[in-house]
């Protein structure tokens, strides 16, 4: 029975001693010389204006995670529409209320202003 996982476990230890020769290897024949052009942020061939400590609003971040809990139906609507017809009226019924339901939390979240970007 472990003769079956010896492949695993071979191709996990060669993964490792591979990463371990190469950072040991990187450190001791890389050049290490530091410049201020290497030390300076780059930001799309512009040089940066400002700090990078700049806080964002929290209204930025419950936008995206609104984006991303919104667009996942997406997910559950492809394989719906692949199945149709297998699953019939059931299905339809079963993907009507998951349609209701993520229809009212968008009003919820509409009605509570979490959409207004002010």
């Amino acid at each position: 029975m472990l003769g079956a996982y010896l492949p695993i476990l071979l191709l996990v230890i060669v993964a490792f001693l591979f990463g371990m020769v190469s950072l040991v290897l990187s450190s001791l024949i890389g050049q290490k010389k530091i410049t201020p052009l290497k030390l300076s942020p780059y930001e799309s061939g512009c040089k940066p204006v400002g700090t990078a400590r700049e806080r964002f609003s929290i209204k930025f971040y419950l936008i995206a995670m609104l984006f991303i809990l919104f667009d996942i139906e997406a997910v559950f609507l492809y394989p719906w529409a692949i199945l149709y017809k297998k699953l019939g009226v059931f299905g339809l019924v079963e993907m009507g209320v998951f349609v209701v339901i993520l229809f009212v939390g968008y009003i919820y979240v509409w009605k509570k202003g979490a959409l207004e970007w002010e």
